[in-house]
C-alpha cells in the first residue's frame, strides 16, 4: 500500500517510528502535497480578489499547476522511502572480497545519485507550489488569504527540507546535483515568500 493512501494517524505513526524510512524526505513530499491541496482549493473558490477575469484565468492556472505537481509529490512520498531503502540495502552488502567491495560501491554509488535525485524533485515540485501559492494569496479570495498563505508556509518547510536531503546525500557521495542548483532553488523559495511577507 501506498503511504500516501495510508490513514493520517497510521502515517504519522510510521514516520514516527524508529525505522530509517519514511523519513524527511517523505515528510518534505507530504508537506509539499498538502500546500499543493490548499493551493487547489483557493483556486477552486468562484470568488477572486476582485472578481476581474484576469485573475479568474491565473487562478486557475494555479489551481492546475498545484493539482498536477500535488499528484507527483504524493507519488514522491513513496518514491522518496524506496530510494533511501536502496541505499541501506547497498550499505549492507558484503565487503569480503575485491570483487564484493567493488560491487557494493557501483550499488552505493547508484542508490547515493538517486537518493539525492528524489528530493531534488521535491524540491522542484515544492518551490512550483509556493509559487502558486503566491498566486493565490495575491489574487484568489481574500476571505481564504490564510489558507494561502498556509500553503506558501507548508511548501517552503518542505522545500527546505528536501534540500538538505539532497545536500546530504550528496555529501556521501552522490553526484548529479550541484550545490549551485541546491542555492538557486532555495533562493527562488524565499524571494517568493517574501513577496508575501513571509
Amino acid at each position: 500500500m501506498s503511504l500516501a493512501d495510508l490513514r493520517t494517524r497510521d502515517l504519522l505513526d510510521r514516520i514516527a517510528s524508529s525505522d530509517p524510512t519514511p523519513g524527511g524526505g517523505s515528510a518534505a513530499a507530504l508537506g509539499g502535497a498538502v500546500a499543493a491541496a490548499l493551493v487547489a482549493m483557493v483556486g477552486s473558490m468562484p470568488k477572486t480578489r476582485t472578481g476581474a477575469d484576469d485573475e479568474r484565468r491565473k487562478l486557475d492556472g494555479a489551481r492546475a499547476i498545484a493539482q498536477a505537481e500535488g499528484e507527483h509529490l504524493r507519488g514522491l512520498v513513496d518514491e522518496d522511502a524506496a530510494a533511501y531503502d536502496a541505499v541501506i540495502a547497498a550499505r549492507r552488502l558484503p565487503k569480503d572480497t575485491e570483487e564484493q567491495k567493488a560491487a557494493r560501491k557501483a550499488a552505493m554509488d547508484a542508490a547515493l545519485r538517486h537518493a539525492a535525485d528524489v528530493p531534488m524533485r521535491t524540491a522542484r515540485a515544492c518551490l512550483a507550489v509556493l509559487q502558486q501559492a503566491v498566486v493565490a494569496a495575491e489574487i484568489g479570495n481574500p476571505n481564504a488569504r490564510s489558507d494561502a498563505v498556509a500553503a506558501a508556509a507548508l511548501a517552503w518547510g518542505a522545500l527546505v527540507g528536501a534540500l538538505e536531503n539532497v545536500r546530504i546525500n550528496v555529501g556521501a557521495g552522490a553526484v548529479g546535483a550541484s550545490a549551485d542548483a541546491v542555492d538557486a532553488l532555495a533562493a527562488a523559495g524565499g524571494d517568493a515568500l517574501k513577496s508575501i511577507g513571509l
